[in-house]
């Protein structure tokens, strides 16, 4: 089963989708979809696939152990046990049918640890309350900021000194909440 797995995570990968029954037979040689259609029962089965509720497939999560805790301030002895396994998919991601990806540009929200090259998670729908990072199309154009809201009145705020406060002139948009950030180091 991990063979397959890594088959389907590197099709996922290079495609940016899971493999179609017909598609799955050919890649693991079977004569029909019939067949491709057991094996994705027995992958969801085994928890390398999931349905969600449409019942389309996505791979599930990639889970890695949680191996204890770390300082951050001053140094102190830790000793690495088993935790946890955690899946980053279930840990970032409370909605997967309203969430989406976006790649950040710009050094607007760098106070906030938003950084240019980091990707957000945004969360479509919901009521942004004063001080969450929004996605927000402010008249025709797209940003991310901080949201304020005070009475009628509703301003996004940099977290950059260098970058004025925001008032929609015609329009505002809610695209949806940010709930995490991911950078990677190298």
């Amino acid at each position: 089963m991990n063979e397959i797995a890594l088959q389907l995570r590197k099709f996922a990968k290079e495609n940016h989708r899971l493999p179609s029954y017909s598609e799955l037979a050919k890649m693991f040689g079977f004569a029909s979809k019939n067949a491709a259609f057991k094996l994705v029962n027995k992958l969801v089965d085994a928890g390398i696939l999931e349905k969600d509720h449409k019942g389309k497939l996505k791979l599930k999560g990639l889970g890695l152990p949680m191996v204890g805790y770390v300082q951050a301030g001053f140094p102190s002895p830790a000793e690495e046990e088993l935790v946890d396994t955690l899946s980053l998919d279930d840990y970032l991601i409370q909605r997967p049918e309203s969430s989406f990806l976006l790649k950040v540009t710009g050094d607007s929200m760098i106070d906030a640890g938003v950084m240019e090259g980091d990707i957000v998670i945004v969360e479509k729908g919901g009521n942004p309350k004063n001080n969450d990072i929004v996605l927000a199309q402010v008249d025709k154009k797209w940003t991310l900021k901080y949201f304020y809201k005070n009475g009628k009145i509703v301003k996004l705020i940099a977290a950059n000194k260098n970058y004025p406060e925001i008032f929609p002139k015609e329009e505002l948009t809610i695209g949806g909440i940010v709930t995490a950030v991911i950078r990677r180091y190298r």
